[in-house]
């Protein structure tokens, strides 16, 4: 099977997602390549894709547009626990438990992948990174629940909306899909409100607070950041749960972190 360079930019993101967390071979790429435009799927905006209760047999890899994992309660409300960007698994892992506790929907159309267990075990069998690398996507996934925790029990709400903003910033620049100081930002103002635990009122009112403080412009379903670090800093934010970058950025966000601390203790004190 040979890969066009339309297929290898269509898998690109998953690539470069895994790449980040454990360097991956010329031959676990093309593994990763071929298992990928296997089982190539689309779904149009606003479809679940797993609903909580069902049983699973496959690993999901999003290649294009945004999900997000929910859950609803028996009134109707719903909470949004995480997104899930081109590059990311819907799922990976989950095949070992019996059915799944949560629903994943989509947000805008998609295109991913579904890849049968039997194939994603062969596959991560025959590569010790590319195991690794989706096994810490699946740590990384539940630091990332345990930030969500936080934004939701202890961070006010200017904070929340902004941490978000920052984490959706860091997670889409790794896979390309940040230009300069811009995102995409695809989503309504209710999937905004239910990820932040906040009512569309509080959250407009937020948004409103974030770019009268000139930290952000929403516009276009195009969010800017003109001063990230300055985002950051009004968000006690520090990428480092992400593990997305190594070296020098990984020192900078260990400083960052420090000093975060450091703020935190004085205002308990």
């Amino acid at each position: 099977m040979s890969l066009s360079m339309s297929d290898r930019s269509l898998v690109e993101p998953v690539v470069r997602r895994l790449n980040v967390l454990r360097p991956l071979s010329e031959e676990a790429r093309a593994s990763l390549e071929y298992a990928v435009l296997e089982g190539l799927q689309r779904a149009r905006s606003s479809e679940d894709l797993i609903t909580e209760g069902d049983a699973v047999d496959s690993v999901r890899v999003v290649l294009s547009g945004w999900l997000c994992r929910y859950k609803t309660l028996e009134d109707g409300r719903r909470q949004i626990v995480n997104f899930i960007f081109p590059g990311e698994s819907c799922d990976a892992h989950a095949f070992l438990l019996s059915v799944m506790d949560h629903s994943i929907a989509t947000m805008t159309p998609v295109i991913y992948s579904e890849i049968k267990r039997a194939r994603f075990e062969s596959l991560l069998a025959g590569d010790r990174a590319l195991a690794e690398a989706f096994w810490c996507e699946t740590l990384v996934n539940i630091a990332i629940q345990r930030e969500w925790a936080i934004n939701l029990g202890r961070r006010a709400a200017a904070e929340r909306v902004a941490h978000l903003f920052c984490e959706i910033f860091e997670r889409l620049r790794p896979v390309g899909m940040v230009e300069g100081d811009s995102c995409v930002m695809p989503v309504t103002q209710m999937d905004l409100a239910d990820a932040t635990g906040l009512s569309v009122v509080h959250l407009n009112r937020t948004l409103q607070e974030l770019r009268a403080s000139g930290l952000i412009t929403l516009r276009e379903r195009t969010l800017t950041i003109p001063d990230l670090d300055a985002l950051k800093d009004a968000a006690l934010y520090s990428p480092s749960y992400l593990q997305l970058y190594r070296g020098a950025e990984t020192t900078d966000d260990a400083r960052r972190e420090q000093q975060i601390r450091h703020r935190t203790s004085r205002l308990q004190d």
